[in-house]
């Protein structure tokens, strides 16, 4: 399995909410995943509210091979699960 870190959408029309999961490559964005690691809200007042990851399985799906979008990896470098590249 080629798994990918990426954003599902799981808010309602025009407020986004986002989880942060690991899915296979081929499913689809908001279909079947295998492990959900976080939230990213967008509309979050403080900047330490938008982004909320377990760096814990962050850490151990990446050692696993799980590659993250451009987008999911710029959020993991904010919440310091990568380091700034």
């Amino acid at each position: 399995m080629a798994a990918r870190m990426r954003l599902r959408r799981v808010g309602r029309k025009g407020i986004p909410l986002y989880r942060i999961v690991v899915a296979d490559k081929d499913s689809p964005r908001d279909g079947r995943f295998v492990a959900a690691i976080g939230t990213y809200n967008p509309r979050a007042e403080k900047a330490e509210d938008k982004v909320q990851v377990d760096v814990e399985q962050a850490k151990a799906w990446i050692s696993k091979g799980a590659m993250p979008t451009d987008t999911v990896r710029a959020l993991l470098v904010t919440a310091g699960a990568l380091p700034k590249a």
